[in-house]
């Protein structure tokens, strides 16, 4: 690269004229210097693929000046020179809160009453987590420790977000330069900030992850209808969001899944997040790579963990295990997927750390190149800020960092960082002493002394007949170290000493006292192989890595299981239909599919399963589960219609698998019931180690809970609740009329809005869209269906009044305890039971609960299912609804169809499941005996044909995890025994592997906590 004298001058006389700007006076004299420097005979990345040897560089003014093998100094610039060292364009971190104020406390204690509305004074949005008004450039300061701790790493620009809230406003590009605040500011808006954890807001809503996504989903349709409505209402916080949104989009997430969750916001507004993840991202790959994003990904890797201990060890989850040894790979793996990354000081408390880790993750597999791009380029170009800052090209800040060597190399140092033409002195060259020694103590044999591990950390071995580890410090050329004479030996010898070009030599002092002299001559050969032999230590640790497992998790796989042709012959198969329970037939399953049903069937290439002596029923169903959800409840808000189950499925809940070994092949996923109207349902097949969008069952109806009795007026919770209408069972009424009623009112505005012709159409602003009223619409329609957490009879005839009045229908009564005390008028309006066989005296409002209540609905003619509410129940819902045969004398057949034909019927599934019959879903169980017996064990369970669930396979799979477990507990001891830090292992409660029923309530978006008094069950 070429550059004239007169191009340089030229460039100088414009920053000249760029400081005559400046605008602050001075208390003195002014002192202005140009700062023209040159660096030369360095090696110099002018960005992370352009490497120039023995090259120069010019600045001036903070600025590069130029750069290249050819560039002239300019006459009266002060010269360094490099020789030996290596130039790299300064870093760039994406994501800090570098000079941002600590976050507020929360003001409101346990004991504190909700509260309900924002508390915000001001033209401000309705909820205190949505504060996209909030601007980083207002509330930044420079902070010089910080900024001196990032300097070390490398690091010259950072930018500097404000991480409270959901919509967190915007982000400011800072130079990590000592200055005053308005000389280091690069880019005062550089990018929007977002998360899905609501912050120091006190304010009730959202308190769940499901609750945050509904509310960013609404917020950017407010937003939008704001953006038209300005006449209407002045709205600081929409108005500030909308203007952010022309910002770089930076959405800070807690795990892999709320990244896949938070992309799907993003798709349907229109906006592509770059993403700060958390490190375990390798864990989806397919799913992380189709979210499109780039990634800002932290080093901060886990220890290993002291696992000494065999009942320590026990406790440790194998994909916690897994995720120590993998998380080193994830930059590599996401890089080698084409994933852009980039990196972050984020999550490390001790910023030291960074570089090391930086460096480990390029022996896990990520070339150099990736890494140096990662640093520099990316984050500058994600930030539109790649013409200040991310290269070392004419015009852009002087941003850049000195390096003793390879930046990737262990022994390589920072010397120094330069920021907007600032020097900053990191660390001296260290002297490289390692090598093998001819030690020479007084009159003493011989020995060997070798000194490996890093120039800023050396270590002592001394051989003579036993390689003894010994205490070494250096200080300059300046040596101290000891050893004992013998291995096992308490004594020492302590010697003092100076480097003297060949060696080391002074004075030492014998475990008698006497003192001696010592010499230690240098082996140059046997050096050179030393610091061969130490850098071949280091790039072992990226060898043996394990597989992946799909889940990652307990029972995950390497490799999923797949569908093929399966003829099941000689058993008794349950059909569920009118052909009933068929002795000694046949079931074929072809493509996903029943194929056929009946005797002496075949088909070529099938497997063949001998079902003599076994049983053969459809998939169990379960129409009330909690399983596999990051949260239950949002428990707010007495209406929250606008929340879906199905943005929190978390698919590596264990509780998938235990079901499956069950019976259960397909679980409606219902919230809570901590409001009169909640959430919308998922209905989920158990494709144990899909993702969580192919667990979704294909065009099943869209349901919706709603609660009635204790739960939803908070008779059960502590008195500071006893604020949030209702209080009452009086209240949950008004509570649904006045939610429908709202509902009709919003239909009529969008019927009338959508007549109008297209002209008037332009003139006339359409209605906010509600994403509340949208759901409750659905069910005036038709289209979307209620199930109804219930069991008192009173309340039971008011909600069926209520659905007379508002012209809608309840779909299922769930729970309904009081059931046979409402059947015929169940049975008039066509509304189904989903009731448990015995529960009873676990509250006051099923005091009047009996054992008979399935065979009295069923009696009456009220479709009847048994459901669990409970993960463990679930696991032997068989069992339970074989209880309806000794309370009631329902039939064998009607007794399975309460957990097979009769939830898919009132899911609408009836022509899909829950009954054997060709052209339905293959999801079809095995049972070693009759399904209703307690001694029933599934020995296969096939969802959509594909055995996820085999009694043999379980029996390899724990097998092969054990020898998983054992083999990375030895490493984790051989990484203990190479003296890696380590990590006593505590129960972590992870976030969606919790328990969960209708009464949980989470007291956090991204906590793992549940409100232990009002977990009742």
């Amino acid at each position: 690269m070429k550059k004239t004298f007169l191009s340089v001058l030229a460039v100088a006389a414009l920053s000249l004229h760029v400081r005559a700007q400046e605008t602050f006076p001075r208390n003195g004299v002014y002192d202005e210097r140009t700062g023209l420097r040159a660096f030369t005979n360095a090696t110099i990345f002018v960005d992370y693929q352009t490497k120039l040897e023995n090259a120069t560089l010019v600045i001036k003014d903070g600025k590069v000046v130029a750069v290249g093998t050819k560039v002239s100094v300019p006459q009266g610039a002060m010269v360094t020179d490099l020789k030996g060292k290596t130039v790299y364009p300064g870093f760039v971190d994406p994501f800090t809160s570098y000079g941002m104020p600590a976050l507020p406390e929360r003001t409101r204690s346990f004991n504190s009453p909700p509260q309900a509305e924002s508390k915000k004074e001001g033209a401000y949005n309705w909820n205190q987590a949505i504060k996209p008004e909030t601007n980083a450039v207002e509330l930044f300061k420079v902070d010089a420790k910080a900024a001196a701790e990032l300097r070390k790493q490398g690091f010259g620009a950072v930018l500097a977000v404000n991480p409270d809230g959901i919509a967190r406003g915007t982000a400011s590009l800072i130079a990590l330069a000592d200055k005053r605040e308005n000389q280091v500011i690069l880019l005062d808006k550089a990018a929007a900030a977002l998360s899905l954890d609501k912050g120091s807001s006190t304010q009730e809503y959202p308190n769940s992850l499901m609750g945050s996504i509904a509310l960013l989903r609404q917020t950017y349709l407010d937003a939008q209808w704001n953006a038209k409505n300005q006449d209407k209402e002045q709205n600081i916080s929409l108005k500030a969001f909308t203007e952010a949104n022309r910002l770089p989009q930076i959405f800070e997430v807690s795990n892999k899944l709320n990244a896949v969750r938070a992309d799907k916001v993003g798709d349907e507004f229109g906006y592509q997040y770059i993403f700060k993840g958390q490190g375990d991202e390798y864990q989806m790959l397919p799913q992380i790579k189709a979210t499109k994003g780039a990634y800002i990904l932290n080093v901060n890797f886990p220890d290993a963990y002291n696992v000494e201990d065999p009942y320590d060890a026990r406790r440790i989850g194998i994909e916690e295990m897994k995720h120590w040894e993998m998380a080193p790979a994830n930059p590599a793996l996401l890089a080698k997927e084409g994933v852009t990354i980039a990196f972050t000081t984020a999550d490390l408390k001790d910023k030291s750390k960074f570089l090391p880790n930086l460096r480990k993750a390029t022996l896990y597999g990520l070339s150099e190149k990736d890494a140096l791009k990662a640093l520099t380029y990316t984050p500058a170009q994600l930030l539109k800020a790649d013409k200040y800052v991310g290269s070392l090209r004419e015009g852009m800040q002087a941003n850049f960092v000195v390096a003793s060597g390879n930046l990737f190399d262990a022994t390589t140092v920072l010397l120094e960082n330069w920021v907007q033409g600032r020097g900053y002195k990191i660390s001296e060259t260290p002297a490289d002493f390692r090598g093998v020694y001819t030690l020479k103590v007084g009159s003493q044999p011989e020995r060997r002394m070798l000194i490996t591990g890093t120039p800023e950390k050396p270590e002592l071995k001394v051989v003579a007949t036993d390689t003894i580890k010994g205490s070494l410090s250096l200080s300059g050329e300046l040596l101290t170290m000891a050893f004992a004479p013998a291995k096992g030996g308490k004594e020492s010898i302590r010697l003092t000493g100076w480097y003297s070009g060949k060696g080391f030599q002074g004075e030492a002092q014998l475990p008698d006292a006497q003192t001696v002299k010592w010499t230690a001559l240098l082996s140059e050969a046997a050096t050179q192989q030393a610091k061969r032999d130490t850098a071949r230590s280091r790039s072992n640790e990226a060898l043996g890595l394990g597989q992946l497992m799909y889940p990652f998790a307990a029972f995950g796989r390497t490799e999923l299981p797949k569908a093929e042709a399966v003829l099941i012959r000689n058993a008794t198969v349950w059909t569920n239909e009118k052909e009933g329970k068929l002795q000694n037939a046949d079931v074929l399953l072809k493509n996903g599919k029943i194929a056929q049903v009946g005797k002496n069937l075949s088909a070529s290439g099938a497997q063949v399963i001998d079902g003599t002596g076994k049983h053969v029923t459809p998939g169990i169903i379960d129409e009330h589960s909690h399983i596999a959800l990051d949260g239950v409840n949002e428990g707010t808000q007495a209406v929250t219609a606008e929340v879906r189950m199905a943005d929190v499925v978390n698919h590596e809940q264990v509780n998938i698998y235990r079901q499956l070994a069950g019976g259960v092949t397909t679980s409606q996923l219902l919230h809570g019931s901590a409001n009169p109207i909640g959430g919308q349902s998922a209905i989920i097949k158990l494709r144990w180690g899909q993702a969580p969008e192919k667990l979704m069952f294909e065009g099943a109806d869209p349901f919706i809970k709603f609660a009635l009795g204790e739960n939803v007026k908070h008779s059960n919770r502590s008195p500071q609740y006893n604020v949030r209408f209702p209080q009452t069972r009086m209240g949950v009424e008004q509570v649904m009329v006045d939610a429908f009623q709202r509902a009709k009112d919003y239909q009529k505005a969008w019927i009338s809005y959508n007549k109008l012709s297209k002209s008037a159409k332009a003139k006339t602003p359409a209605p906010r869209r509600d994403l509340e009223l949208e759901t409750l619409v659905e069910i005036l329609n038709d289209k979307r269906f209620i199930t109804c957490h219930s069991y008192v009879q009173s309340e039971i005839n008011m909600l069926m009044k209520v659905a007379d009045q508002m012209d809608f229908r309840v779909n299922t009564f769930t729970h309904i305890l009081e059931g046979y005390k409402v059947a015929d008028k169940m049975k008039a309006r066509n509304i189904g039971a989903s009731t448990f066989s015995d529960w009873w005296a676990y509250k006051m409002e099923v005091k009047d609960a009996i054992p008979y209540n399935a065979a009295i609905l069923h009696n009456v003619g009220v479709t009847t299912a048994i459901n669990s509410d409970d993960a463990e129940m679930a696991r032997r819902l068989n069992q339970e609804a074989a209880k309806t045969m000794k309370y009631g004398g329902v039939s064998e057949e009607d007794a399975l169809k309460m957990v097979t034909l009769n939830p898919a019927k009132l899911l609408h599934l009836e022509d899909r499941v829950g009954s054997l019959k060709a052209g339905k879903d293959a999801d079809v169980v095995i049972w070693n005996e009759n399904p209703l017996s307690i001694y029933a064990r599934p020995e296969k369970t096939f969802v959509d044909g594909i055995a996820y669930f085999d009694v043999e396979q379980d029996q390899k799979l724990q097998e092969e995890q054990e020898k998983e477990r054992l083999r990375l507990i030895n490493k984790m001891l051989a990484a203990k025994a190479r003296g890696e830090k380590t990590q006593t292992y505590a129960p972590s409660r992870r976030f969606g592997q919790q328990v969960l029923h209708c009464e949980d309530v989470e007291t956090g978006t991204e906590e793992n906590y549940l409100e232990s008094e009002y977990h009742q069950k």
